[in-house]
């Protein structure tokens, strides 16, 4: 996606895709996928999930304020549609958080609506993981 057409290309179907989910009045089968299309976990379920890594951990938060353990890539939310060569295909099990909720609410529609079709948001962020006793990884981001 280096050229500028495709780039736009891009940015008008998520765009699209978004307001074709808002519009939508289908209701998801599967109870823990909501119906945008992607799962929302408890920092709890996250901590499970990590003893047997088979996910990509993407902090998504601008500007960036540290991470939690294991956090494989860094990706702010409103570039999430132009990176998607450094995620795993549309099947791959990538985990999206920020520092509170709304920017990983952001990046995860997006990629449900460019059908990735196996996509968490942890509830609450860094800040809730903190707060279940869980440590950040602070400072500098390493490249």
């Amino acid at each position: 996606m280096d050229n500028p057409r495709n780039r736009s290309l891009a940015t008008v179907l998520v765009v699209l895709a978004l307001f074709a989910a808002a519009c939508s009045t289908t209701v998801s089968t599967d109870p823990a996928r909501d119906a945008e299309g992607y799962v929302r976990v408890t920092v709890e379920q996250l901590a499970e999930m990590l003893e047997d890594k088979d996910l990509v951990l993407v902090n998504v938060h601008i500007p960036y304020e540290g991470e939690i353990p294991q956090t494989d890539l860094f990706i702010p939310f409103n570039e999430i549609a132009d990176r998607l060569d450094e995620l795993p295909g549309r099947d791959g099990r990538i985990v999206l958080y920020c520092r509170t909720g709304p920017m990983s609410t952001t990046a995860a529609r997006v990629l449900a609506a460019l059908g990735y079709t196996n996509v968490y948001e942890v509830s609450g962020g860094m800040q809730a993981w903190e707060a279940a006793g869980h440590e950040l990884t602070r400072g500098q981001r390493q490249q």
